[in-house]
């Protein structure tokens, strides 16, 4: 029964395809994902904290476990968001929050008792290319560029959910490609390929989206998991995820005036 609900979905799929061009479809499906996150409480979010718990892997082997507290801010003064972060993250790790990664716009630091250590130059850099791809950033921060192509690739059925898939492709010429649920609109799976700087290979980078639920008004996905090349790398599950949480202060993205700074490694 659930097959011939797929395919039903995935023939009017094709019917709807016949009636609009790529693009409609595409921006169609961009514009009820955003209202199924929450419209304008989505768009207007300036903060986000989700609380819970943090692996790392390495060739599927779980190599990091921690509590994990993911505070992020939208900073709305940017205006070239194409090439400028308009977020800064901090990443508080342990029951006491005392050690973590702090990443503003331009650099990323490690954070611990000792002080403030900067991380290396390519490490950020991946932090922001895989910021720039990520569709939620894409839909809060991006869309008001210029020279976006917005383009609907059908419909399929992915890990037994029925989805529309879009791609997402900037001015710069960075695609995302982002399956969304079509049944609740919201993103389920992206996927988007990063060159590695040393050895020149073609990563495919895929993160997985799922157990959506309610923050605020914003719907938010309470377990991520991210694959490069088909290993997984990283996973979170929060228990908690707080939208506009006036805890979240300006003092936790920048590094305090007392701290001391530590040489790079």
């Amino acid at each position: 029964m659930k097959g011939l609900i797929f395919a039903l979905l995935i023939a009017a799929g094709a019917c709807g395809l016949r009636a609009e061009t790529p693009e409609q479809r595409g921006k169609r499906v961009v514009d009820e994902c955003v209202q199924a996150l929450g419209g304008d409480r989505f768009l207007n979010m300036q903060n986000r904290v989700e609380s819970g718990r943090a692996y790392s892997f390495y060739r599927e082997k779980l190599t990091g476990l921690s509590i994990a507290k993911i505070y992020t801010r939208y900073d709305s003064g940017v205006t070239d968001t194409a090439h400028q972060l308009a977020q800064r993250e901090r990443d508080n790790f342990d029951k006491k929050e005392d050690y973590g990664t702090l990443f503003t716009d331009k650099e990323a630091w490690d954070i611990t008792y000792r002080g403030a250590r900067p991380l290396p130059e390519d490490r950020f850099a991946r932090y922001a290319d895989t910021t720039l791809h990520d569709v939620f950033y894409i839909l809060r921060v991006r869309l008001h560029e210029p020279g976006w192509i917005i383009e609907s690739k059908g419909a399929d059925v992915i890990e037994n959910a029925a989805v529309e898939i879009v791609d997402l492709t900037d001015a710069d010429n960075r695609t995302t490609t982002v399956y969304f649920d079509r049944i609740n609109k919201w993103p389920v799976r992206q996927v988007f390929y990063r060159r590695d700087n040393v050895t020149k290979d073609k990563n495919e980078e895929v993160t997985h989206f799922t157990k959506y639920r309610d923050a605020g008004g914003v719907q938010w996905p309470f377990a991520i998991e991210r694959d490069r090349n088909g290993e997984k790398i990283y996973e979170i599950f929060s228990t908690a995820v707080e939208i506009n949480d006036p805890k979240a202060s300006n003092d936790l993205f920048a590094l305090p005036s007392t701290i001391k700074l530590l040489k790079p490694e």
